[in-house]
Order: C-alpha cells, then structure tokens, then sequence
C-alpha cells in the first residue's frame, strides 16, 4: 500500500513540473501586496519563493523525512498547516485541502503564507533561513507607473 502511495505522489510531482506555472517576480510582488502583505516585507516574499519553489505554483516536494509533502509557491507543509487528499493526518491549521495551493489562483497560498508567517514568522521556512538574511531583491521597479508622452 505504501509502494502505491509514494508511486501516486512521484505521478502527482512529475505531472506538477509537466504543467508548471512560473510567477513572475513582480507579478508576485504586486498580487501579496493587493492581499494585505506590507511593502517592507516584500523582499523577504520573494527571496522565501525564489528558495522554496523558483516561483513554480505547481512545485511538489515529496521527500521530507518524516513523510510530509510541501506544497506550491510557498512549499507549504501538510503535516501542520494543509489537509492532504490520501488522509495522511494533519493538523491542517490553515483549514484547506492542499490541491488548493498548487492553484494558479494563489489568493489560497498567500493567505496559508501570511498565517504561517503570524504563527512562526519567516523562520518556518528552510529557504528563508538559507537564503534571505542578507541581500534580498528590491522590488520598487514592480510598483512603478509607466507614463507615456501624449501629444
């Protein structure tokens, strides 16, 4: 039975990389800022998805000792904070199925994420630890109005 658990999860990965979703870098930034995340903490939003997933909404990652999988843009866990489909047990404290995370409507991971941050702050994800105590990426180029000459 775990044999077919863990070949319907390498299934699930591989058709998550075939049918990938790339966001892009400012569009990101723009969408966490349209649902509620402050503009300082921006840089450290996409320093923590660049790690994480490489800004894949599909991204899977079945392969955490203790048999939890990560799930989206935010690789979030479902031991603790999604409930997943096969009925592993999950405390499922963001109360959604974690399907709804590899969405292209990542109003669902944002919302997971901000609680998660509340919860833990930015040290609950590994790639934030890693990567994002220094140099983080600016993003005030996203947020800037283009004006063309009328005349």
């Amino acid at each position: 039975m775990k044999v077919l658990w863990l070949l319907g999860l390498l299934v699930s990965w591989l058709s998550s990389l075939a049918s990938a979703r790339q966001v892009g870098r400012c569009s990101l930034a723009r969408q966490l800022y349209r649902y509620g995340v402050p503009y300082g903490e921006l840089p450290d939003w996409l320093c923590l998805v660049e790690g994480e997933s490489s800004f894949n909404s599909r991204a899977i990652n079945p392969s955490n000792v203790d048999g939890s999988v990560d799930w989206g843009l935010f690789q979030i866990n479902d031991r603790y904070w999604c409930k997943p489909a096969d009925g592993r047990p999950s405390t499922d404290l963001c109360r959604l199925p974690c399907r709804l995370l590899l969405s292209d409507d990542i109003r669902y991971s944002i919302a997971c994420a901000k609680y998660i941050r509340r919860q833990q702050g930015f040290s609950a994800w590994v790639a934030w630890n890693n990567r994002c105590q220094g140099i983080k990426p600016n993003v005030n180029h996203c947020f800037r109005r283009r004006y063309r000459n009328s005349g």
